[in-house]
């Protein structure tokens, strides 16, 4: 098995999961780059995760209401866990674009019935989701739109789907706005029956034809009696729209972007990239699965290692699935779950409908070193299978020389491409300390000791935090 094949297929599982360890990197390098690819785009042969072996022994992330920074615990949980990493990156990445947070919805339950409906729909039709996210409570909430009346029209969803979730600044009007708008007066939300004796009620979406505009409307150059679905055939069929999901799609798993707010003026990285999958786009109808099968295949997804900052989420669920050990729901997961906040990704609270902003503007002098300290802590730990995993690899005689030993392990934590004076740096550390021995058990304790130091120093390098 060729070494260029498990780095390949490395820089897949960053890109379309969450990262993953040398065994299942070496298992999906023979069945191949395709076949991978197709199993990830369609993951209904792998097993969902159950939320019920989490709320067997946190009974409190089912209704988390707002318990502060603790809502997060049940997504973490599966994102640690999936066995259907795609189907969770894809939950992320509309999250980041569909940006809802809890600071203004105010019940993390709320935030994750989206989630739940990002990871059921997100690989599907663009069309279908934009129709299902405008009857989400949480976005409708979020957005006001259920203060959106036709006697006194609320511009705040109409606006944000035009900017921010389909076509993109310059591509309307603020009469296309309003008509917009407009279209989707009637859209709102019910209380049900609590589920408690007290508590707060839970949100449903209810059309109330009563409180609908019916009226003739002209929206892009379209005139007719509107509804909101009617609004999103619209805009689907736009050009704009195409090339906006598309450099979106390229920012998320190929190559760090502008920010959005750039976008207008800025013109893509990549251009061409960015028209073979908007092309796509719409050429199948809107269907982000046949959109990522070309990204996924394409000599510009291949190429484009390391040209990506991890978002913290990135950085704490692949050091933990890396690491190792936190696959059960043990106590503590409402603490990890609060971790990529620390870093500046508040899960299920984004800062506000812009979403985060992403690439260098992650780091700042604060959340760098909560991502090296994170890490750091978590593969310092030897009694970690994943660390175990490392140290058994480097017990092979070939591995044991200074120079074997830095080369291995910058290999099996990626493999990380490193300059050649930061690799000099690594080996002139490990020639310290001389060859790892394990012979003894006193000498496997010191190398071992060796190994996890070893990794301490590799996850604080620049290298590890780019995907």
């Amino acid at each position: 098995m060729a070494d260029r094949d498990i780095a390949l297929m490395a820089h897949l599982m960053r890109r379309a999961g969450f990262g993953a360890t040398r065994e299942e990197l070496e298992a999906r390098a023979a069945r191949g780059y395709d076949a991978t690819v197709e199993e990830l785009l369609d993951p209904s042969g792998q097993p969902a995760v159950d939320r019920h072996d989490l709320l067997r022994y946190h009974p409190w992330t089912w209704k988390p209401g707002t318990i502060q920074g603790m809502g997060a615990a049940e997504w973490l949980y599966f994102m640690v866990n999936t066995q259907r990493p795609l189907e969770e990156k894809m939950a992320l990445f509309w999250h980041q674009v569909f940006a809802t947070g809890v600071s203004k919805v105010d019940h993390y339950d709320e935030i994750t019935n989206m989630v739940s409906m990002l990871r059921e729909k997100g690989m599907g039709n663009y069309r279908e989701l934009l129709v299902e996210l405008g009857k989400t409570p949480a976005m409708i909430f979020w957005l006001d739109n259920n203060e959106n009346h036709a006697d006194a029209v609320n511009e705040n969803w109409g606006r944000e789907l035009l900017e921010l979730f389909s076509m993109g600044v310059g591509n309307y009007t603020e009469d296309d706005v309003r008509e917009c708008s407009r279209a989707f007066t009637g859209w709102t939300i019910e209380p049900k029956l609590p589920r408690f004796p007290i508590g707060r009620f839970d949100w449903r979406f209810e059309y109330r034809e009563e409180d609908h505009d019916d009226t003739e409307k002209t929206f892009l150059g379209h005139t007719g009696r509107f509804n909101g679905e009617d609004i999103i055939d619209i805009i689907c069929r736009q050009p704009a729209t195409a090339r906006f999901i598309a450099r979106h799609l390229y920012n998320f798993f190929v190559a760090d972007e502008a920010q959005v707010p750039a976008w207008s003026v800025t013109p893509p990285r990549d251009p061409e990239a960015v028209e073979t999958l908007a092309r796509t786009f719409t050429e199948s109808g809107y269907d982000i699965r046949s959109v990522l099968r070309v990204l996924f295949t394409s000599d510009f997804f291949k190429e484009a290692r390391f040209a990506r900052l991890k978002s913290p989420a990135e950085v704490v669920v692949g050091t933990l699935r890396l690491a190792g050990g936190a696959e059960f729901p043990a106590p503590g997961i409402g603490d990890l779950s609060r971790q990529p906040g620390y870093m500046g990704q508040d899960l299920l609270n984004p800062p506000s409908v812009e979403g985060w902003h992403t690439g260098t503007e992650w780091i700042n002098s604060g959340s760098l070193m909560r991502r090296v300290n994170f890490a750091a802590d978590l593969l310092g730990d030897a009694q970690r299978p994943g660390v175990q995993a490392i140290v058994r690899r480097l017990q092979d005689p070939g591995n044991t020389s200074p120079a074997g030993f830095v080369d291995t392990c910058l290999d099996l934590m990626g493999p990380l491409e490193v300059s050649e004076d930061t690799r000099q740096e690594l080996v002139d550390h490990a020639e310290t300390g001389g060859p790892l021995g394990w012979n003894t058990e006193e000498e496997s304790g010191s190398s071992t000791r060796r190994v996890t130091e070893m990794l301490q120093l590799i996850v604080s390098l620049r290298d590890y935090h780019y995907a």
